[in-house]
């Protein structure tokens, strides 16, 4: 889900036309369930906070933390996708991109000794998709891939072909919706 999408729906006061509803982004209701990875190997990951996160109900690293069944190390600052902030100041977002490289480098560093990840040996894991594009870019420069948490469980627990089972069970009714 979208942060800004998220504090746009927090307005609408759904509780009034749907008593006893909660809003919650998909990382957080997983978590509640009780879904974590558990002993993934050959894969460390660094998670980054959107600045206009989804996750409001809890700390989202502590949501990372869970998800994952580990403890995630923070990536801090900006992306620099910030929605249109690459078009309307090009000069705030290049330095922005450049303290965020920095810290992927410094990141990847601290889990494996490198300055740069191979092979998929670090992810970068985050629970918004503008950051999941502008994460993205720094690809080349650091080995990273960057990914939502759900996906990467999605993956792990499902497999490769994650959405195609998943879409196959949609349409067996094998999936269940919630209102929260």
């Amino acid at each position: 889900s979208c942060g800004t999408c998220m504090d746009q729906l927090l307005k609408y006061e759904f509780g009034k036309i749907f008593p006893g509803c909660r809003l919650l982004d998909i990382h957080e209701y997983l978590m509640e369930k009780g879904v974590a990875l558990e002993g993934v190997q050959g894969v460390q990951y660094l998670y980054h906070d959107p600045c206009h996160t989804p996750i409001k109900a809890y700390a989202p690293q502590t949501v990372a933390n869970k998800l994952m069944g580990m403890e995630v190390p923070l990536s801090e600052r900006c992306c620099a996708e910030a929605g249109t902030l690459a078009t309307a100041r090009p000069d705030i977002a290049v330095q922005l991109r450049y303290r965020k490289r920095e810290e992927l480098h410094k990141g990847i560093k601290a889990l494996t000794g490198q300055e740069k990840a191979e092979n998929g040996n670090v992810k970068l894991l985050t629970t918004c998709p503008a950051c999941q594009q502008g994460l993205s870019r720094y690809g080349e420069e650091t080995g990273l891939s960057a990914d939502y948490i759900v996906v990467e469980i999605a993956r792990h627990k499902l497999g490769e072909d994650w959405e195609k089972t998943f879409l196959a069970r949609v349409k067996n009714g094998g999936v269940e919706r919630v209102l929260l």
